[in-house]
């Protein structure tokens, strides 16, 4: 039984519209990610000691770049062919980098969160005792920890992407244009999908944990603010309750796009077949929330603000000759 995927003249429209909208939403995140990334190597130098919740936004920010490049390689033909690599080669270093980013992106969230709960937890709390051992060592070490994580369980993209056009077999499910996944054992194929799966819920209840301990932290502030200040004020929120609101609007909506995301993949690995339509929505859920993380992040820094207010002043300046 043939399961290559076939572009229906009655969904190519809607095919067209989805991928065409897939490359915006990929430029656009593109922009938006190096604008923070270069922010935050900026702010990077000028501080001598760097905050963890800073190394750990750059990290994330290059991440999704690299991911989302990949995107307009993949689902952009004229790129595609711009590749001066035979097409065996691009489709598993493509696939395989986009694997991997995608792994880097949901630990690096997770890891985003731990600190953010370890910031902003009080003096009595047991996590306050990682306060002072938290190093920049430490940090160091758990980034090369998942990316060694990350590297190894994408490994097996590799050995099953393969280019298309240089393959005869009739029960390939195709991905791209130019990519496909060969044939995979149902003993093989289980056994990664339980290994994926298994951390990638580990790594979503310990955010979930996280932020149902932020929001705690975040409730009994609100109370003690209740009672030191009258309900006709509202003062403002500080820096870390800013960022704490931030890192929890981000939590939920990865969480929601991931579960989105792995109920479209497990049944299309299930029937080993994908409807075109769907393939492209799909990635538009899954490469969404590298483009819409960079924008919350830097909506809610006052710095970056403060720092495009500074740049407009001395131009204004400029230009009237003060």
């Amino acid at each position: 039984m043939c399961f290559i995927l076939d572009i229906k003249m009655s969904t190519l429209p809607v095919y067209v519209a989805v991928n065409k909208y897939l490359l915006s939403q990929t430029g656009f995140g593109i922009s938006a990610n190096t604008f923070l990334l270069l922010f935050h190597i900026l702010k990077l130098l000028q501080d001598r000691r760097p905050k963890p919740t800073d190394l750990t936004t750059c990290h994330l920010a290059f991440v999704h770049i690299a991911l989302l490049i990949t995107v307009l390689f993949l689902f952009s033909p004229e790129l595609f062919e711009l590749l001066s690599f035979w097409n065996d080669f691009k489709c598993k270093a493509l696939f395989y980098v986009n694997r991997v980013m995608r792994g880097l992106s949901i630990c690096t969230t997770c890891l985003l969160s731990i600190i953010q709960a370890i910031t902003i937890s009080p003096s009595t709390s047991w996590l306050a005792q990682f306060k002072n051992k938290y190093t920049l060592f430490i940090l160091y070490f758990f980034f090369f920890f998942i990316w060694l994580i990350c590297l190894s369980f994408s490994t097996s993209i590799l050995f099953h992407t393969v280019a298309t056009s240089n393959v005869t077999q009739t029960n390939l499910m195709l991905l791209t244009k130019y990519c496909s996944f060969s044939p995979v054992s149902h003993g093989f194929r289980g056994l990664m999908f339980t290994l994926t799966t298994s951390r990638d819920v580990f790594l979503v209840e310990v955010m979930l944990f996280s932020s149902a301990y932020m929001v705690i932290l975040l409730l009994k502030h609100q109370r003690r603010s209740q009672h030191l200040h009258s309900t006709s004020l509202s003062p403002r929120s500080s820096p870390e309750k800013r960022a704490t609101q931030t890192i929890l609007l981000l939590v939920t909506f990865f969480v929601v796009m991931y579960w989105v995301d792995f109920i479209i993949s497990s049944s299309s690995l299930i029937l080993w077949t994908y409807d075109s339509v769907i393939l492209s929505v799909q990635s538009v859920v899954v490469h969404v929330y590298a483009t819409v993380s960079p924008l919350v992040l830097i909506s809610s820094d006052k710095r970056i603000f403060n720092m495009l207010q500074q740049c407009t002043t001395e131009k204004l300046l400029i230009l009237t000759g003060w």
